[in-house]
């Protein structure tokens, strides 16, 4: 072997080296900041860290809202199956109704209940923010309700 292959191959080495531990360290990173996405039913058969932040997410249960009066809410996720309740501080979603999809991040404070965080309403694909509404309606293009 020639000196100017040698090198090459040491740098093609070194390169190959370099990327494979960068790999490592960003697969490493994501295993520890994923959050998962979890039903009440899955959540009912798992044994909970209760420092994990995690994702639950069902329907809310018809007339299961309640309200202090202030920012103070809890309310139940149901699967149907299993339901888990849930309290949160703070401002809901605009989308956040009774039977309608929700996606709820936080911890688990003890059995069946939930702290969340954040609250994450979810819509069906025909959602278009107002914004967008109120651009197509003054270009005349709008064809919704």
């Amino acid at each position: 072997m020639t000196k100017t292959v040698k090198n090459r191959l040491i740098k093609i080495l070194l390169s190959l080296l370099i990327l494979i531990i960068a790999v490592l360290i960003i697969i490493l990173n994501l295993r520890d900041n994923i959050v998962y996405f979890y039903t009440p039913t899955e959540l009912s058969k798992m044994e909970i860290n209760e420092k994990k932040i995690m994702r639950v997410g069902g329907l809310v249960k018809k007339n299961s809202i309640n309200n202090d009066g202030s920012q103070n809410f809890s309310f139940i996720i149901t699967d149907e199956v299993n339901e888990i309740n849930v309290i949160f501080q703070g401002i809901l979603p605009n989308l956040f109704a009774e039977e309608k999809g929700v996606v709820v991040e936080g911890t688990y404070v003890r059995e069946a209940v939930f702290r969340a965080d954040k609250v994450l309403a979810k819509h069906d694909e025909n959602y278009m923010p107002p914004e967008v509404i109120n651009a197509l309606k003054d270009d005349g293009k709008w064809q919704g309700q």
